[in-house]
């Protein structure tokens, strides 16, 4: 098991992935992460949808064009949902929520990549969460965040330099400009 520092400097985006099945129990594990996540006053505004099959990977990955292609060649991808009218911290509650399952996913070895799909659009007259709502019958008033592509990694990545950290983003008891 990693230590939470190394966790994070090991956790990068992927976006090739192998193809083949999550090993044993790591889509629940995954799953429970997100579910574990803290909300805004316990609100739990969060919902989950979880994609598995081939065919409507390919669909999901056709959401943003150009940019979320790989969501077909994943093993899993999750469609992390919001409720606006549970919570006005809805965003900041699913992005909990989406980063809490990408770092399960790096503890077991898995790759992630987060899509963002609010306020992004699939086409000039359909927006991409408009598209995903029809795709999987997303009832209102949920709003799709973004999704959570996860697979086998392709090949590994060099984890982050903790040397180059832009600590001049880090300002101390008020802002230096």
């Amino acid at each position: 098991m990693q230590d939470f520092n190394t966790l994070l400097v090991n956790r990068r985006s992927y976006r090739k992935f192998t193809g083949e099945p999550l090993p044993g129990d790591a889509v629940q594990l995954i799953l429970e992460a997100a579910l574990l996540s803290p909300t805004s006053k316990n609100r739990h505004s969060w919902e989950f949808v979880v994609v598995e099959e081939r065919e409507m990977l390919s669909k999901l990955s056709r959401c943003k064009p150009q940019s979320a292609a790989f969501i077909a060649d994943a093993a899993l991808a999750v469609v992390v949902l919001g409720n606006p009218l549970e919570s006005d911290a809805w965003v900041e509650d699913a992005s909990i929520a989406a980063i809490n399952m990408q770092l399960q996913a790096e503890e077991l070895g898995i790759g992630s990549c987060w899509v963002q799909v609010r306020n992004r659009d699939f086409s000039e007259t359909i927006s991409s969460g408009a598209y995903i709502n029809e795709l999987l019958d997303i009832p209102m008033p949920l709003e799709v965040l973004c999704v959570i592509a996860f697979g086998n990694r392709e090949k590994s990545r060099t984890p982050n330099n903790v040397d180059t950290l832009l600590w001049e983003k880090v300002h101390l008891g008020k802002y230096k400009h």
